[in-house]
């Protein structure tokens, strides 16, 4: 399906320059990247002939089209007086309808019972739950409230609960019928929460947080302002990091940067239903869905990722905008032809991807079964940068996650130098955004360079038009033989194979040669048998050499019935890692 005009004007304000324009390489050897031409501002140039403030003047200044929000508060109370029964959200699983005006009433309330309680602007609460039919009113309430926010996995242990309700200072403990066993053993493991609240039920220790919000008025709120979250790293490389940025101290209803991406890039308003697939507890989907009920959209809730179901849902409510993770794009892709042709996908305007890397073939099929519609991001939950690309871009720069909209781009070598265009190092962005990692001054320092700019650990390449190649996390790459192996190629080549529905490739210890390259693998059908077992490694090793050098192909390979994947499509590998090398009696 074809953009329609007036989304694909906005989109391409924010293209990339063609050729004939700046160039995005630094004059000089190293790299030092920004998306937009310095001539956006007006004549004040760059020396590298692009600037962070170029972004955020384009991205102002776009229309958002559907509705006009220019005269409108930028949050669901903008939307009660001449959209008040709108849809702000609805539950997939059955259907269940959240307005505008009840979203807002009910923020207004839980709003109040924080402040009832005692918490003020700037104080923390805390949440884990599912995908309930009150957490986007939660995460409003909370924010209404001026209050930082932590949305916390429900997929955790009580020990892993515990440790993040702990760090990150919460006030306010709220969990759900669901998770009532785990709050049950929060009670001693927390003793710093204040209050405690259950939806769905009640147990000791714990109080109605229904009731206790129905207790509240819905008078407005005395000059609100704006809350932010404070949400966990995945802990896919140790233990998780609250990450924090400094309150805007700004009035309720003002947007931000992700705002003007999300309207302006993405094409977010009044007429835009979301599918929101993954679990809310995470970054992406949290923020994005309040983003387009910053913009009057609908928000469709999955309580879990089913490929089939996801085609079907979009189909039902003419999804128009959908997130998604390359795990997401695998599942549906290995649907049956007639499980795939069944729905109707033309509703679709814009679909985008993220939070790990997407093997080329996975993205080219995507392309052709949805058109020229997927976009792809590169971000972090620190907001240090955003680099993005369209589905145009992409294939001409197959495997790129795209050109930076926000910050300067910096390839750095293990000195701190600047690297030249197309080798190698660790990815940098300059860039007026701060953060810290709540209660590590350590990990904070260490992301940041003697100038200021900050890395979120990942290693890639810029090419001569701008665009980033990330290679994997720092962290996993294998040293063998001194050769600096990066995991990523071998998953992304082992993910096409058709026997293989998830896979992991990282280093384990070699006496010879430091580390050495294992798969583990989840089958689609398990081997019956050693025998069979060992065909299919033998297979699999010989495929991935048909597409990468021996070195950067796995040695083994083992099967397990399912791998530790975060329900967000991040993997988490340390677990596998950890357990290869604990085993060997060693530690990393």
């Amino acid at each position: 399906m074809v953009i329609p005009a007036h989304k694909s004007e906005r989109i391409e304000l924010l293209r990339p320059p063609k050729e004939g324009t700046s160039t995005s390489v630094n004059s000089r050897s190293p790299i030092g990247f920004q998306a937009l031409p310095a001539e956006s501002l007006h004549g004040h140039r760059d020396p590298n002939g692009y600037h962070p403030i170029a972004a955020q003047a384009q991205l102002s200044a776009i229309s958002t089209g559907g509705t006009s929000v220019s005269d409108r508060l930028l949050y669901p109370g903008g939307y009660v007086q001449d959209r008040g029964d709108h849809a702000a959200y609805v539950m997939a699983s059955t259907g269940l309808t959240v307005t505008y005006r009840e979203l807002h009433e009910r923020a207004t309330q839980i709003a109040h019972l924080m402040h009832s309680l005692g918490l003020k602007p700037g104080d923390h609460v805390a949440w884990c739950a599912e995908n309930h039919p009150w957490y986007l009113s939660l995460a409003w309430g909370a924010h209404y409230a001026g209050l930082y926010y932590t949305a916390i996995s429900s997929r955790l242990t009580q020990e892993e609960v515990a440790y993040i309700v702990n760090d990150s200072g919460a006030r306010v403990l709220i969990s759900t019928q669901y998770k009532s066993d785990l709050a049950r053993e929060l009670l001693m493991l927390t003793p710093g929460v204040e209050h405690r609240f259950l939806l769905d039920t009640t147990i000791d220790g714990y109080e109605s947080f229904e009731a206790a919000v129905e207790a509240q008025p819905i008078t407005e709120l005395a000059a609100p302002t704006e809350g932010m979250d404070m949400l966990y790293s995945s802990g896919t490389t140790g233990q998780p990091k609250g990450v924090k940025v400094p309150m805007r101290d700004v009035p309720l209803g003002t947007g931000d940067m992700l705002y003007m991406l999300v309207a302006g890039l993405f094409g977010a308003n009044t007429e835009t239903v979301y599918l929101s697939p993954a679990p809310q507890y995470h970054s992406a989907p949290l923020r994005f869905s309040m983003q387009v009920q910053r913009a009057g959209g609908t928000v469709i809730v999955m309580e879990r990722f089913d490929a089939q179901d996801a085609l079907r849902l979009i189909e039902k409510y003419q999804v128009t905008f959908g997130q998604f993770v390359p795990t997401m794009f695998v599942r549906m892709l290995k649907l049956t032809p007639e499980q795939r042709a069944a729905h109707d996908m033309s509703s679709l305007e814009v679909v985008i991807h993220a939070a790990a890397p997407c093997p080329i073939p996975v993205k080219e099929k995507m392309i052709d079964w949805w058109g020229p519609i997927v976009h792809e991001y590169y971000a972090g939950t620190e907001g240090n940068g955003f680099c993005w690309a369209n589905s145009e871009d992409w294939l001409a720069h197959k495997g790129s996650v795209g050109q930076p909209l926000a910050g300067v781009l910096h390839i750095l070598d293990d000195d701190g130098e600047e690297l030249p265009v197309g080798e190698t190092g660790t990815v940098f962005f300059e860039s007026e955004a701060a953060f810290s990692y709540h209660n590590d001054p350590d990990k904070t320092k260490e992301s940041y360079n003697p100038a200021g700019w900050s890395t979120l650990g990942d290693v890639g390449r810029v090419d001569e038009d701008g665009f980033l190649y990330l290679s994997d996390r720092k962290a996993y790459m294998i040293i063998s033989g001194g050769v600096n192996v990066y995991p990523q190629e071998a998953e992304n080549v082992l993910t096409m194979h058709p026997a293989v529905s998830d896979v992991a490739v990282f280093g384990v210890p070699n006496e010879d040669f430091g580390e050495e390259v294992k798969a583990v693998v989840q089958p689609v059908n398990m081997p019956a048998n050693p025998t069979e077992a060992a065909a299919l490694s033998a297979e699999l090793i010989s495929y991935c050499r048909e597409s990468l050098a021996d070195v950067k192909c796995p040695r083994s390979v083992d099967f397990r019935e399912e791998l530790p994947r975060h329900p967000t499509g991040k993997l988490y590998k340390r677990l596998l890692k950890d357990e290869y090398w604990q085993d060997a009696g060693r530690s990393i």
